[in-house]
């Protein structure tokens, strides 16, 4: 394949997108389940308990510091699967590419999916290629679905009880904020990586424990939208303590100038679990223990006797964290 850029005679089904699925992707995702010629693909799962999810891929930049959208569509669908309790197994892919796009760029970007799937033991099994005309994407696209087997015991919000403990697996917004600065928006720039990375070794850590109840992945909306979600589901109340939750001091310096809040800043290497307040502290050292969740900390708890979602502040006074309602920063995962 001698092009440089993506053109609509890759997407028409004859030469060109045989020779892009051929020579790019199927090159890089290359494995004994994936083949292009079929229209279905057959996998073995060693579970009844099976557990599937989808997901969409519109960041901008396509490549940022720490990851690129590639490695974030692998993260994203994987990590959903794990904080449901489940081992991802298999992965599906849409590549949705804009007329125009550099080849190159096309190529780092599923170089890079091929290799966070195979360090996470996960196989993309099926796609499609699509490619629309100039002016109508960004870019590039991804769509995925994945599939896992269940491992351990249900996680559900119902099974949330007052006095839960509320553990965050480390620093929150740094997703967020590397993707803004990647834009170079506001005349700013910085060396914050995103946190994008698996999660599965945590969630696989933390489900040693019984008194675990629930854990979510803070993607858009971050942990604010997590605890309204929980709020909702269950009728009971959140509350957290600012002094408790782990921030880094880049982070909070560009929240503090752009007016950002980061507890609604998107993540896309954390965790959010419930816990039984009794087992908190040992799902946190299991966590420390962790390269990705040293800095793991117990951030709040379920206050049956509150109606809402309530932030300690360091100085002592409460703010209540409603529902988002606006995109801050668009276009995160």
């Amino acid at each position: 394949m001698q092009d440089t850029h993506i053109s609509l005679a890759h997407g028409n089904g004859g030469r060109y997108m045989r020779e892009l699925i051929e020579d790019l992707f199927a090159r890089h995702l290359a494995n004994p389940e994936l083949d292009v010629t079929a229209d279905a693909a057959q996998v073995t799962l060693d579970s009844d308990n099976i557990l599937m999810t989808t997901d969409g891929f519109i960041v901008q930049p396509l490549e940022f510091p720490g990851g690129n959208i590639g490695s974030l569509a692998i993260h994203g669908t994987t990590n959903d699967l794990a904080v449901s309790g489940a081992i991802p197994k298999y992965l599906s892919l849409n590549a949705f590419i804009e007329e125009g796009m550099e080849i190159a760029a096309l190529e780092r970007i599923i170089k890079t999916l091929a290799e966070t799937a195979a360090e996470i033991g996960v196989k993309v099994v099926c796609g499609d290629t699509k490619v629309v005309q100039r002016g109508e994407g960004g870019g590039l696209y991804l769509a995925t679905t994945g599939i896992g087997t269940l491992n351990g015991h249900v996680l559900s919000m119902h099974n949330i009880q007052p006095g839960d403990s509320i553990i965050v697996s480390g620093p929150v917004g740094d997703h967020g904020i590397a993707v803004m600065l990647a834009r170079e928006a506001f005349g700013l720039r910085g060396d914050i990586q995103s946190d994008a990375a698996s999660v599965l070794e945590l969630c696989l850590a933390a489900h040693k424990f019984p008194g675990l109840r629930f854990m979510r992945d803070p993607t858009r909306g971050g942990i604010a939208t997590v605890c309204t979600e929980l709020h909702r589901a269950t009728g009971y109340g959140i509350r957290l303590q600012q002094q408790q939750l782990p921030i880094r001091d880049p982070v909070q310096s560009v929240c503090d100038m752009l007016g950002y809040d980061p507890m609604y800043l998107a993540c896309e290497g954390r965790v959010v679990a419930v816990v039984d307040a009794n087992e908190a502290e040992q799902v946190l050292e299991q966590w420390r223990s962790h390269e990705d969740g040293q800095q793991a900390a117990i951030i709040g708890h379920v206050d049956a006797g509150l109606n809402c979602v309530v932030m300690e502040t360091e100085i002592g006074g409460e703010r209540i964290l409603e529902e988002l309602e606006d995109d801050p920063l668009p276009r995160i995962c």
